[in-house]
């Protein structure tokens, strides 16, 4: 259970990524967040049920192409 006030997203969560961090290591790509979350720095997420988050970066959107 999160100890923040106010309690951080779950896991379960849309906004999971806005809990805090517990754990950083920013040299191996990830961090360790709060709702027991693994955030990686390609932002892929490991949850704590094993369950997978693909990668979903701004840029990886498909662009609109110039007219």
């Amino acid at each position: 259970m999160c100890p923040h006030q106010p309690p951080c997203p779950s896991a379960d969560d849309p906004n999971r990524e806005a809990a805090r961090t517990l754990a950083a290591h920013p040299e191996q790509g990830w961090s360790l967040l709060c709702n027991g979350v693994v955030l990686f720095e390609d932002t892929g997420e490991l949850l704590p049920d094993g369950g997978i988050i693909a990668p979903h970066r701004p840029t990886d959107l498909p662009q609109p192409s110039a007219a």
